[in-house]
Parts: structure tokens; sequence; C-alpha cells
């Protein structure tokens, strides 16, 4: 069987009641500030998690130039996006923080404070004793701000894009399997249980858990690889209390992290990988699937605990738009990076407040 490659964190998706407030914000705060795309159109092949029925909606995808994975803003327009009905706690089952890497974690902390930012945990350790702090956005979504060396070009803030997940599962060991199987997390940088500093202010912080923060070994490759860069996933069992699914009884698409995309090539070999491996794809694209400026072929599976993983073989994005220059990824080795230059080139593209 041939092998399927992943390129990174392609983005993670974000439910949210308005597109253009939400793209506005993060962009400010956060730097992610340039379209990629951005389309209204109909979401018909997400059935199985929008309760059968197609839904309208609106999207952008934006990302920041240093590097990371990118936003998808998701917006339903023919429903009002739900929130959770209840208090999001720590180890509640899914997609529960969203990790965001910085050059500088306390001129991170300066800048979001001095914008006056909801910032729910002041400057602390995390279980490697490294710098951090956690945020919430205007919709209540949770993020913490981590300290990286993996960057590529010059953003406008101190952070990049996103560059992991803090998931909460139920079963460590079947989790830490899907993703080092699946995902290419093969590496534990560390396993500790107890209470920690750095949950402490987050609903139910004080429980004790078990945290495994997983990183791939191999280099990430194709296209992309240079510009999403490295990433790591936490994986968070709480004990002292039952979790509840973050998405139970909600639609994919409603408020909250609705997925977390990996930019891949070979969807023939993944689909096989994901069925070996008992994870078949609940939701196929096909080859032909436009969103407009750009276009590609999806897919879906879900971890053990039914958090949705998206993977995205790109087949063109635009580059220039002004210019009309879009790429056709299918004209050239999906394996080799794209240039510098050309990735670089997307600056062009940005949005100035």
């Amino acid at each position: 069987m041939s092998k399927p490659t992943i390129a990174g964190i392609q983005q993670v998706g974000i439910g949210i009641p308005n597109v253009h407030e939400a793209f506005k914000w993060y962009r400010q705060h956060f730097g992610m500030d340039i379209p990629i795309f951005e389309e209204a159109a109909e979401a018909n092949l997400m059935l199985p998690y929008t309760g059968g029925k197609p839904h309208m909606r609106h999207a952008i995808l934006a990302i920041n130039m240093k590097g990371g994975g990118g936003f998808e803003i998701w917006q339903y327009t023919s429903r009002k996006p739900e929130p959770c009905s209840f208090e999001l706690q720590v180890g509640d089952l899914g997609f529960y923080c969203a990790r965001i890497k910085t050059s500088d974690v306390k001129g991170t902390y300066d800048f979001l404070r001095s914008k006056k930012v909801n910032i729910v945990s002041e400057l602390t350790k995390d279980a490697g004793g490294n710098d951090t702090f956690y945020l919430r956005d205007p919709w209540n979504n949770l993020f913490q701000i981590v300290k990286s060396n993996s960057w590529f070009g010059n953003g406008m803030q101190l952070t990049g894009g996103p560059a992991g997940m803090m998931i909460g599962v139920s079963d460590i060991e079947r989790s830490k399997q899907f993703y080092s199987d699946i995902l290419g997390y093969d590496t534990v940088v560390y396993d500790k249980e107890g209470v920690f500093e750095d949950l402490k202010n987050l609903p139910s912080g004080t429980n004790k858990v078990r945290r495994v923060l997983l990183k791939h070994s191999k280099p990430r490759v194709g296209a992309f690889s240079q510009l999403l860069g490295e990433s790591e996933i936490e994986l968070i069992k709480v004990y002292d209390r039952t979790p509840r699914k973050i998405f139970e009884n909600r639609f994919w698409g409603d408020q909250g992290f609705i997925h977390l995309c990996f930019d891949i090539t070979n969807q023939k070999a993944m689909k096989e990988l994901c069925a070996a491996k008992g994870h078949p794809f609940t939701v196929d694209s096909g080859e032909k699937f436009d969103m407009g400026e750009a276009a590609g072929h999806f897919s879906y599976i879900e971890d053990p605990d039914g958090a949705l993983i998206e993977f995205v073989e790109t087949k063109k994005i635009p580059i220039m738009k002004k210019l009309g220059w879009y790429l056709d990824l299918r004209k050239r080795d999906a394996l080799k990076p794209l240039p510098t230059w050309m990735l670089k080139a997307l600056k062009f593209n940005r949005v100035k407040d």
C-alpha cells in the first residue's frame, strides 16, 4: 500500500456567529490577516453531522505569514449557530483549546492585555515547565499561547497561527495510538498526572488529570510544509468527574472548534490507512470540490471520542488574487515544498485595518 503524507495542520475550523467580525478580531489579535479564500455556499457534503440536511454557510480561511496553520472561520447563514449549552470544563471530550505559537510569550501576554483581551490564566508554567497563558476570544473559544521555534516569514504580531490542540479524551492509550498511527504524533514530550498550575483558573482546572503532549518525530513534507511548520497535540483525561462531549446534541459548524484539518497528499492511501486502523472516512468530497478561489479533495474521520479530523489534498490556491495568479498543484511534485518566494507572495493579499 502506498503511503499518504502530511504537510502539517492546515487549519482549525471555528464555528462563529459572525464570520466578518471574527476575521477582524483574529487578524487584529493573532495576525491572521491573509485570506486564502472567502466563499458563501451550501454545505451539502457534511450531512452526517448537520442533521441530514444541507445548510448555507459563509467561510473564510485566513493564515498568518509567520507560519502555522490557518483558521477556517465558519458561519451558518441558514440557521443560527448554537453555542454549547453547558460550561466547557477541562477534560471534556473533543477540541478543548487551540495552541497558538509565539516567539515571545511574555511580549504576547503584554500585547493582548493592552488590547483588553479576556486573559483567563496569567503567565504561568505548563506541564513541561514552559511559559504559557490562556485567553478567550469574544465567542468564548479558549486559546493557549505557547513558545515555538518553528517559523516561516514575517507577520504583523508576535504570534503565528495554530500549532496544535488540547484534546479531551476518554482513553489516553487509545487516543495516543490514533494520533500516532494515523497523524504521525509518535513522540511523547511529557506524560504527567496530577493537578496543574496552568489549568487552575479554567473550569474544573483543579481536578486530577493526566496530560500527554505528543509531537511528530519526522519532519512534515509537502507543498505547504514549510509554512505550516511543526505542531503538537496534548491529550488530557480527567479522573474526578465524567466528561461530556463538547459537541453533544449540536451540529458540526455550530459555535466552537469544529474540526482539526491536516494538509495531505494521496487521499486514496489515506482512506486505506484510516480504514485499516478502524477509522474509516465518514465524509469524502471526491476529486472535484471547489471553494471558489481554492479547490481540493477533502475527507473526514472521527477520533476515538468522535472529534472530527479533516484531510485536505489541495489542488488550487490563489497566490496573488489581484493579478489573477492561481497555483495548480496538480502540475507539480506534491511532496516538494513550494518555493519560499512563492509562498511569501501571499502577503500581497493581506487585509489591513
